[in-house]
């Protein structure tokens, strides 16, 4: 091989690395942030249904379910770390 056809290799390599890189990263970020954003919408829609049952427990109903979406967020943002963490290690 030329020196030519080797240097084309190994960049061809590298880009093979990084382009899996950014679908490791892609696939992730997806899978990571779906499970929360599903928990987030069935948290709130039960809250508002509960809220629509009991009008008058509406603030303790509402505190509660932002609490919640605060732990339920947290996931999302541990999985978006890691996805970071797959593109730039």
């Amino acid at each position: 091989m030329s020196p030519e056809q080797i240097e084309l290799a190994l960049q061809v390599s590298q880009l093979d690395v990084e382009s899996m890189k950014n679908l490791a990263m892609a696939i992730a970020a997806a899978v990571g942030v779906l499970g929360p954003g599903i928990g987030i919408g069935i948290l709130v829609s039960k809250a508002l249904e509960a809220i629509g049952r009991n009008p008058e427990a509406a603030g303790k109903i509402q505190s509660t379910m932002i609490l919640g979406i605060v732990f339920v967020e947290a996931l999302a943002i541990f999985a978006l770390v890691v996805a970071f963490i797959i593109k730039f290690a």
